[in-house]
């Protein structure tokens, strides 16, 4: 299954803080960990190899892009648990 993102409305390049509805053709994913009222955070991958981030409360509200290098980082920090504290009682 292919998640890029055919085309940007208008034919701006893609920035950091777009708003999402920009993002034409824009396959959202969030993880099936998400809550039942479906706040999350979701994630595109972009034609340029990019990954848009946007608030699954906000669809219409900006996204933020990552490089894949840094996607990955984060992921890898995720998957070691660097950032359990975060969510830790």
């Amino acid at each position: 299954m292919d998640h890029d993102v055919e085309a940007v409305h208008g034919g701006d390049d893609v920035h950091n803080g777009m708003a999402a509805t920009r993002l034409s053709g824009a396959a959202w994913q969030k993880s099936r960990h998400s809550n039942s009222q479906g706040s999350c955070v979701e994630f595109a991958r972009l034609p340029g190899g990019e990954v848009a981030v946007r608030n699954s409360r906000f669809p219409d509200g900006p996204a933020l892009v990552y490089t894949r290098a840094e996607i990955e980082a984060m992921l890898l920090g995720i998957k070691d648990g660097e950032f359990d504290h975060l969510i830790a009682g």
